[in-house]
């Protein structure tokens, strides 16, 4: 007897095929062409001079390359250690006390006014931002209103406070997205976990320390990690607020790389610039989420 030979299943490679595509016509290219061109001396018109990695070892020696990246690290801490210690303990405050108090509305209220920063334009906080902390904008003015003039500083033209405000205002936009994140995982913990510990005597920072935290490590590291990546390449907040300056005191990476790119023509440097931030995301990246596979096990 004959037997019906039934075709062999194919997968779902097909479906993979246009995100694939996208992916290298959008992402690998460029980056190739990037890697290429920081290989050059190109002025972004006419043919490219092929100088090997000349560009990379004048990046090493450039005392401004230097400065972005010392001020860089003060933006990751801006933009994820501190939006991510404070979006915890919020978090945990407004599920454990404020919500049980008043109720979900004004957790959901109080979620929502945080996440806002979110969700409005780059362009829009970073110009009411300027407006906030220029020399005769409402801070001084406010301050000049409650007799404390003394005060009153160019907060966004002084080298020594400029760093300090744009760190200011990227905790105000950041916070709302960790305290989402652990807001939802903190609706997967057990409530009895809680009661557990209460029946034998723990206090709030214990249960804290000792259930909350642990158990929201997932949350803490995808909010580290994308937030870490948000912060070495973050552009849009220094242009519109700073501009890299007074002098190089805000100067990041990415900014670098740009006014290397449009304003000085250096298309070959700004690629070695570019590469270097690249290359720098994907070993930090890849640390991390290898740390976290291996404790999750």
């Amino acid at each position: 007897m004959k037997t019906t030979r039934h075709p062999r299943p194919t997968g779902y490679g097909a479906f993979l095929a246009p995100g694939l595509l996208l992916s290298l016509l959008f992402l690998v290219v460029p980056l190739v062409m990037t890697f290429y061109y920081s290989l050059t001396q190109w002025q972004g018109v006419g043919e490219p001079t092929w100088i090997g990695f000349d560009n990379y070892t004048r990046l090493f020696s450039d005392a401004d390359f230097w400065a972005s990246f010392r001020n860089i690290a003060f933006v990751i801490v801006g933009i994820a250690v501190v939006p991510t210690l404070l979006g915890l303990f919020l978090a945990a405050l407004l599920f454990d006390y404020i919500g049980k108090k008043h109720g979900d509305g004004f957790v959901s209220l109080f979620r929502s006014g945080l996440y806002l920063p979110q969700v409005i334009p780059v362009a829009v906080t970073g110009l009411m931002w300027g407006w906030i902390l220029a020399p005769e904008g409402a801070v001084n003015s406010v301050l000049e209103t409650i007799g404390l003039d003394s005060l009153a500083q160019n907060w966004l033209g002084d080298p020594g406070l400029a760093l300090w405000m744009v760190l200011a205002v990227l905790v105000w936009m950041q916070l709302g997205y960790p305290l989402v994140l652990f807001l939802s995982g903190l609706q997967r913990i057990d409530p009895e976990l809680y009661e557990a510990a209460s029946l034998d005597g723990a206090t709030w920072w214990q249960r804290f320390t000792r259930i909350t935290v642990p158990i929201l490590r997932p949350e803490v590291y995808v909010v580290l990690v994308t937030t870490t990546i948000a912060g070495l390449k973050v552009f849009a907040q220094i242009f519109v607020l700073t501009g890299g300056g007074p002098g190089n005191s805000t100067l990041v990476p990415a900014y670098f790389a740009y006014q290397n790119f449009f304003e000085r023509a250096d298309v070959g440097y700004g690629s070695a610039i570019s590469s270097t931030i690249t290359l720098l995301v994907l070993i930090i990246a890849g640390t991390m989420l290898t740390r976290q596979a291996r404790e999750d096990g």
